[in-house]
């Protein structure tokens, strides 16, 4: 299972409603944080989630409503005490800027900072997830990110039963571990895909888009405006409701999310109306929703 919640919803500036984009990713133990506005922090403290448990912060771009909350969030996490090392992937650029931040702010950081500038089709693995990159199509560099979790195998109950395996080592074993000489392909019966979860960013429709997301189980992508400011949302590098609902349908996607959502539309009930017309599986994140993300079922918590 991938737990997703939205940490903020917003466009381009805070309202009382909503904050600036942020999306935090939980599987198992490790949790991965896509974009970091101001106030994402404050959102994560308030959260079922921690935020010394972040061991990968993916930035889509480097434009301030997406990027200024990382500096301090990192700051409070070496105040708090982590010791554990923390991956931040983002366009070109962003080791320049963010590194100038931390030293202006403050102390040395008391962990390891890695910072990667990857490029189209790179990946970066975790213990539980493989991340990635894909370019995206907005005013400036930008990225957009497929978080999956990696394949498994499948128990056998049957070779189960029939070897004497107690339910405690099931994991173990099927994660390569041996116990009392029995490997993974003795209780095994094939393998189970992962879940695919792919974020946007901030975007127009493009190519790239539709080839990373095909197939996922969630697509969560910007939707800024509503089709009659399709002029602005090209204008400036960003997408429409109805274009969302265009992308997920092309890609065979479960169901869509949509986020980075203009503070004009109080009501983001019109959105969903005009995604759904085109494709029906559609979600309007708020500040604070999560989803549990599974092979059965998608559904808000």
């Amino acid at each position: 299972m991938l737990e997703v919640l939205f940490l903020g919803t917003g466009a381009s500036t805070p309202s009382r409603q909503s904050g600036l984009p942020s999306v935090a990713i939980r599987k198992g133990k490790e949790i991965c944080l896509m974009d970091c506005g101001e106030g994402t922090q404050r959102q994560l403290m308030v959260s079922p989630f921690s935020y010394m448990k972040i061991d990968t912060v993916l930035i889509s771009h480097l434009h301030g409503d997406h990027f200024l909350g990382l500096p301090g969030l990192l700051l409070t996490m070496g105040i708090s005490g982590r010791k554990k090392p923390i991956t931040v992937v983002g366009p070109e650029g962003i080791k320049e800027i963010l590194l100038p931040i931390l030293e202006v702010c403050g102390d040395e950081l008391p962990y390891e900072l890695k910072i990667l500038e990857p490029s189209h089709g790179d990946v970066l693995e975790t213990e539980d997830v493989i991340v990635s990159v894909f370019k995206t199509d907005h005013t400036v560099p930008s990225l957009g990110f497929v978080l999956s979790e990696k394949d498994r195998l499948r128990a056998s109950p049957s070779k189960i039963a029939k070897l004497g395996v107690n339910s405690e080592d099931v994991d173990r074993i099927l994660k390569g571990g041996s116990v009392n000489g029995v490997v993974a392909k003795d209780i095994s019966s094939g393998t189970v895909k992962g879940l695919k979860i792919v974020y946007s960013g901030d975007t127009k429709p493009c190519e790239s888009l539709i080839d990373a997301a095909k197939d996922a189980d969630l697509l969560i992508h910007e939707s800024t405006f509503k089709s009659d400011l399709k002029g602005p949302a090209e204008e400036h590098g960003h997408s429409t409701a109805v274009q969302a609902a265009e992308i997920a349908k092309k890609s065979n996607v479960r169901y869509l999310c949509l986020t980075h959502i203009s503070n004009r539309y109080r009501n983001r009930s019109v959105l969903k109306e005009e995604a759904s017309a085109v494709f029906p599986k559609v979600i309007v994140a708020q500040d604070m929703m999560r989803i549990s993300v599974t092979r059965e079922e998608i559904k808000l918590i």
